[in-house]
């Protein structure tokens, strides 16, 4: 069965377990297997330099799942606020959709802020189910989940390097590059993968909105939809 781990401070890291009775695209609701099911016919719009950093993600994946080992991954944007929330959802979702064993994905920011509505609302369209937070605070808690009978993500923004993220043995993939720029080094990373992946957040209160939050909503989950299918025991 799948392993959910939950800490005090509330941010979850859905494991996939080996022979997952709800692995596969049935582990995903019904809307968001028809979703996932149109990012997978987009692969072939991945160009060849973007597939060459998707395939060093999957080969981190991969050497951990072979080797029976937790495969850690700690997604990283300034402000953990779109990006980064948005690739430890669709991380955990691709890795339940193929089936793949063992995935902890995390997500930080070199600064805490909070998980952007414009964000969540993308994702409440692609098919997930969120409850809205149950307190007002400026960094609220968002519950999100991608089948009924599925693990609760809870998800808000926090310094990359904050619990429950792991402190060693993770891959850090940089998801914007001014973080990549201005944290050259992550410290406990056993690896690290510049995925630079543009903001959204420059199009907010402008005719675009909508339509540029999807357009980023759906190149995440198609990527790391790729990644996950390039896993040998995803095929």
């Amino acid at each position: 069965m799948s392993r959910i781990r939950l800490t005090g401070l509330g941010i979850l890291a859905f494991v996939v377990g080996a022979g997952a009775a709800e692995a596969g695209p049935e582990a995903v609701n019904e809307t968001l297997q028809n979703y996932l099911a149109s990012r997978v016919a987009e692969f072939g719009t991945i160009g060849p330099a973007r597939r060459q950093q998707l395939q060093r993600l999957a080969v981190f994946i991969g050497d951990k799942v072979k080797s029976k080992q937790p495969a850690r991954l700690t997604f990283v944007c300034t402000h953990n606020s779109r990006r980064s929330n948005l690739c430890q959802i669709w991380g955990t979702t691709a890795a339940a959709y193929y089936g793949v064993p063992g995935v902890e994905t995390f997500s930080g920011g070199t600064e805490a802020t909070a998980f952007n509505p414009r964000a969540v609302a993308a994702l409440r369209r692609a098919g997930f189910a969120v409850d809205e937070p149950k307190t007002t605070t400026k960094n609220p808690r968002y519950h999100l989940r991608y089948h009924a009978e599925g693990p609760v993500l809870e998800c808000f923004s926090k310094i990359y390097y904050e619990a429950p993220n792991p402190k060693s043995d993770f891959c850090a993939v940089m998801t914007c590059a001014e973080a990549d720029k201005h944290c050259p080094i992550v410290s406990g990373a056993s690896q690290r993968i510049s995925l630079p992946f543009e903001d959204p957040k420059a199009f907010d209160n402008t005719p675009a909105e909508t339509a540029k939050y999807d357009e980023r909503c759906r190149q995440i989950a198609r990527e790391l939809l790729f990644v996950f299918s390039e896993i040998p025991s995803s095929k």
